[in-house]
């Protein structure tokens, strides 16, 4: 099988920016690489998550039952997965799948709404086997968390159109500052859990990084990762 690494964090932390950068990269090294990004707004899977985030089932993310919603998610990511990278994936130990968001985007932000570390835990189980054990995607083999405190998230997210109907109105996750906290500090907690790398995006001032900086810690963290890795296959 190939391997999958995930560019995450919060809502305007510039994954996208850093998921085409790092395949871009790649792609100029050599490698065998796609590049896929959730949700997958033009794919008719993604219709369910585009009524959860325009309100249709509430306007206060919060009220909305994560494991209900993580299905949603989870139905777009499968319906990905079959359609479009399955095959490349399966297709050698040389095939590199760059994920802008994943599962991993579930365990952000759906774990977010619930408020006791015992009922996080049970749902990071509940997700995991939801959609790796069970719906059959391959498990990353690296997650990088752009790391943004959410005061910043929500300057850089201003001005920004949604990625729906690309208008200033924002969606039900961007549009509320305490749920964008609660992701945040959610953040810890799986960076910890699944031992993500963290990456520092904002200087002592919390002002963001330049986009090359960042692009850079993550091809450093990423080399180091492969090091380490071809270190312990002579143990």
């Amino acid at each position: 099988m190939g391997k999958v690494i995930v560019i995450e964090g919060s809502d305007g932390s510039g994954k996208a920016t850093q998921t085409g950068l790092l395949y871009e990269y790649l792609k100029e090294q050599g490698k065998q690489v796609r590049m896929v990004s959730y949700p997958d707004y033009g794919s008719p899977s993604s219709a369910l998550v585009k009524m959860y985030l325009g309100g249709e089932f509430g306007g206060d993310a919060c009220e909305v039952n994560p494991y209900v919603t993580s299905a949603f998610y989870a139905v777009d990511r499968f319906a990905s997965y079959l359609k479009d990278w399955k095959e490349f994936y399966q297709g050698g130990d040389d095939s590199l799948v760059i994920c802008d968001r994943y599962v991993t985007s579930n365990m952000l932000h759906q774990a977010a709404k619930l408020d006791s570390l015992e009922e996080k835990l049970a749902f990071l189980d509940w997700e995991y086997d939801f959609e790796y054990v069970k719906g059959g995607l391959p498990v990353p083999d690296c997650v990088f968390f752009l790391d943004v405190k959410p005061e910043t998230s929500l300057a850089l997210m201003k001005d920004r159109e949604n990625k729906i109907t690309h208008q200033a109105q924002k969606d039900i996750h961007e549009a509320d500052p305490e749920f964008l906290n609660r992701s945040y500090e959610n953040s810890r907690i799986l960076v910890e859990k699944y031992g993500w790398e963290r990456i520092d995006c904002c200087d002592g001032q919390g002002r963001m990084k330049s986009v090359q900086e960042i692009h850079q810690m993550i091809r450093n963290r990423l080399e180091t990762r492969k090091t380490i890795q071809q270190a312990q296959d002579m143990l």
